[in-house]
C-alpha cells in the first residue's frame, strides 16, 4: 500500500513515464540487456524500480493536454534512458573492438564463433575479454552505478524536460571516438609484441632465406600473444576498473546536456 502512493500523489501518468525511462536504459544497459535474461524479469525489474522512484522524486509534475503528447513524452523518456544505456555499454563495445585487433594481429581473426546470447559472429579474444570484462563489471558494482545514474537523472532531467541539442550530439561522438581509444590502449602491448615478431621475422628471412617464414611465423605469433595476453592480463583488470569508475561521471556529463538549460 506504501509503495502505490506515489502513484496516487504524482498520477498515473508520471508513473509510466519513469517506468518507460527504466525500461530504454534495461534495453542496452550491460548485463541487463543479454539476450540470456528473460524479458519478463526485465520489465518486472523495471516496473518495481519504477513503483519505489516514483514514492521518492518531486517535482515532476507535467501538464498533458492529449494522448499526442504523451506519446511525445514517453518517446522522449525512452530515449534517455537508451542514451545512458549507450554510454555504459561503451566499455564492453571497446573490450570487442579490442579483442577484435588482437585475432587480427595473432591469426585469430578467421576464428569466430557465434555467441548463442548475443547470436553474433564473435572472435575468440573478445568472448574472452568480454566474460573477463562482465566479472569485474559485478564485482565493482557496475550494476550499482547504472541503478543510482538512473535515480540521479530526474534531478538533472525532470520528466518530460530531455533536450537533445548540439552539445549532446558532440558529446555522443566524443564517445563513440574514445571505443576506439580505449580499445587501442587495451591491445596496444599485444600489437606491439607480435609488430617487434614480425620485424624480427623479416629480418631472418633475409639472412636465411632457406627458413620458410611463414610456417614458423604463424604459431610463434600465436604462441607470443596468447604469452602477452595473459601477461598483462592484471593491466586489463585494472583499466577496465577505471573505465568503470569513469562511468558514472560520463553518464552525469550526459544529464547535465540533456537537462534544461
Amino acid at each position: 500500500m506504501i509503495l502505490t502512493e506515489g502513484i496516487l500523489v504524482n498520477g498515473i501518468e508520471v508513473f509510466l513515464l519513469i517506468f518507460i525511462r527504466m525500461v530504454g536504459l534495461f534495453v542496452i544497459a550491460p548485463i541487463f540487456s543479454r539476450a540470456n535474461v528473460p524479458t519478463y524479469l526485465k520489465i518486472g525489474f523495471s516496473f518495481m524500480l519504477a513503483l519505489i522512484l516514483v514514492n521518492t522524486i518531486s517535482n515532476q509534475n507535467i501538464v498533458i493536454n492529449n494522448i499526442y503528447e504523451f506519446t511525445a513524452l514517453v518517446f522522449r523518456e525512452f530515449i534517455v534512458g537508451i542514451t545512458l544505456g549507450y554510454v555504459s555499454y561503451t566499455i564492453f563495445t571497446a573490450i570487442y573492438v579490442a579483442g577484435e585487433l588482437i585475432d587480427m594481429q595473432i591469426g585469430f581473426g578467421v576464428v569466430n564463433v557465434i555467441d548463442p546470447v548475443s547470436n553474433i559472429q564473435v572472435s575468440i579474444t573478445s568472448t574472452f575479454y568480454f566474460i573477463v570484462c562482465m566479472l569485474i563489471f559485478l564485482l565493482s558494482n557496475g550494476h550499482h552505478i547504472l541503478i543510482r545514474a538512473l535515480f540521479s537523472s530526474y534531478q538533472y532531467v525532470p520528466l518530460g524536460q530531455a533536450m537533445f541539442g548540439r552539445g549532446l550530439q558532440e558529446r555522443i561522438l566524443e564517445v563513440f571516438g574514445g571505443v576506439f581509444i580505449i580499445a587501442f590502449k587495451v591491445a596496444a602491448p599485444i600489437l606491439a609484441a607480435v609488430l617487434i615478431t614480425d620485424v624480427a621475422l623479416g629480418v631472418l628471412s633475409k639472412t636465411v632465406p632457406q627458413l620458410n617464414v611463414f610456417m614458423v611465423g604463424m604459431p610463434l605469433k600465436i604462441l607470443l600473444g596468447l604469452a602477452v595476453m595473459f601477461v598483462t592480463m592484471p593491466l586489463f583488470v585494472s583499466i577496465v576498473q577505471t573505465l568503470i569508475k569513469g562511468m558514472d561521471s560520463e553518464m552525469l556529463n550526459f544529464l547535465k546536456n540533456m537537462g534544461p538549460k
